[in-house]
């Protein structure tokens, strides 16, 4: 039988096949890995070469530092806790100049506040009703009051204009004991009053009626 010759390109491919491999081996044998890619290599594991960001600003992907508590949230949290009693009024007085500023003549805002105080101790306790006939009449002067005036008491209040010059209002924060005998405090209560001029060239607040 005869043996046909091999082509020569067919053993040059041959060999060629052949030393890769040995080479490959070679480099096993060594511990040696082959190389990674170019482009994974930049992707995870970055030069120690590189430069370090010298901006304020935060990496991409990094949470911003969060901002500092809004001026409501940080009176709320001042305020002071229920059944603090006398030694917390100061704080919610603070919280009401702070969040109302003011917006009336200093006599005006005297004149509402004795008023306004005086409203709510005639409203919550009976006393002193019949000063105030426009605002109770003959068939509410005589109602039981609702609050013992020995626990009453007004924690904080402010003054300020209702949206209009001659337009004001008082908001009052204060405590009590009811008929039952539960005793609350923080209760918070509007007054409103209007400008009306006198005869004589002088102007006076008159407190609205409660609707």
């Amino acid at each position: 039988m005869t043996t046909l010759p091999r082509s020569p390109r067919l053993l040059v491919l041959s060999t060629a096949l052949l030393a890769v491999v040995g080479v490959a081996l070679l480099g096993l044998q060594h511990g040696q890995q082959p190389p990674a890619p170019a482009a994974s290599h930049a992707t995870t594991d970055p030069s120690p070469a590189a430069p370090t960001p010298t901006t304020d600003e935060p990496a991409v992907g990094t949470p911003a530092s969060t901002p500092a508590a809004s001026t409501p949230a940080a009176g709320a949290s001042a305020l002071p806790p229920h059944g603090e009693g006398t030694a917390g009024d100061a704080a919610i007085q603070k919280a009401l100049e702070a969040a109302w500023p003011p917006d009336l003549p200093s006599g005006d805002a005297r004149a509402l506040l004795a008023a306004g105080r005086d409203l709510l101790r005639a409203d919550a306790t009976g006393i002193g009703r019949a000063q105030w006939p426009a605002v109770f009449p003959a068939s509410r002067q005589g109602l039981a009051p609702a609050f013992a005036a020995a626990r009453f008491r007004i924690q904080a209040a402010i003054a300020r204009r209702d949206h209009s010059p001659d337009k004001a209002v008082v908001h009052l924060v204060w405590a009590g004991m009811d008929r039952g005998g539960t005793f609350t405090d923080g209760r918070i209560t509007d007054w409103h009053f209007t400008r009306t001029n006198t005869l004589k060239g002088a102007s006076t607040w008159t407190p609205q009626p409660r609707t």
